[in-house]
């Protein structure tokens, strides 16, 4: 009898070492697919910021590069340069007034010529984005990704789009109608100055400054609008 008892008190401690034994290889088991599973989240989450920024930039890119890209939203129209307000202000009192529009106008057309070149020059940063970008970003404000591509971009773009700009003013009348402007300005009013200004650069900031806001608002729109998440990797990062 006591032989019996001891042999079934010993199967019963064999099946709780067992259980406790299986249970701790459980544990190892679910701790080892952790770091798998972390890693496929981190290449979902890094990927899908990707597609957001490729898919902004583009429609961004698409947008400004149309006729009025930039001259019809008032959010992005390049405006006259402060400057030469107060020279606009006087000439379009004197009867000038549609030469500044036309001049206001052809800035516009410049920026809209140079827009498509920066599409390009994305997608190449786009692709450098590492997981460590992506965590950042994830964790960053509603334009996070934004900032991000301007800081990778901005300088490259600014080099490419200068003399594409100052092809486009040339070709649109910008620099024409500026010395106009000014010309007609000194020989009304021979008595007051000018200030200085660099045409080029101004436009070329503007054009710059107009496509990054842009793409804000098409990150934005993919954070918070369900609609403009047009892929299933979108709405798998920023639900659905």
């Amino acid at each position: 009898m006591k032989l019996k008892m001891i042999v079934v008190l010993g199967g019963i401690l064999m099946m709780l070492a067992a259980e406790v034994h299986a249970g701790f290889l459980g544990d190892i088991l679910i701790d080892l697919t952790k770091p798998a599973a972390k890693s496929s989240d981190t290449q979902t989450t890094a990927s899908g910021l990707k597609e957001a920024l490729t898919v902004g930039a583009g429609k961004a890119v698409g947008l400004l590069s149309k006729t009025d890209g930039y001259f019809g939203n008032q959010m992005v129209k390049i405006l006259l340069p402060k400057q030469i307000q107060k020279v606009a202000d006087v000439l379009g009192k004197i009867g000038y007034q549609p030469q500044v529009d036309e001049f206001v106008l052809s800035m516009n057309r410049a920026a809209e010529a140079a827009a498509p070149k920066a599409e390009a020059i994305f997608v190449d940063a786009i692709k450098q984005m590492t997981f460590e970008d992506a965590m950042k970003i994830l964790r960053g404000n509603e334009t996070a990704a934004t900032e991000y591509l301007k800081s990778k971009t901005y300088n490259t773009l600014a080099d490419s789009f200068r003399p594409i700009i100052s092809s486009s003013m040339n070709q649109v009348g910008v620099t024409r109608r500026y010395d106009q402007l000014i010309g007609t300005y000194t020989k009304t009013f021979p008595l007051f100055g000018v200030e200085s200004l660099d045409l080029n650069n101004y436009v070329t900031t503007k054009a710059l400054d107009g496509l990054f806001c842009m793409i804000g608002e098409e990150e934005k729109n993919i954070r918070t609008n369900p609609a403009a998440r047009v892929t299933d990797l979108l709405k798998t990062v920023f639900g659905k």
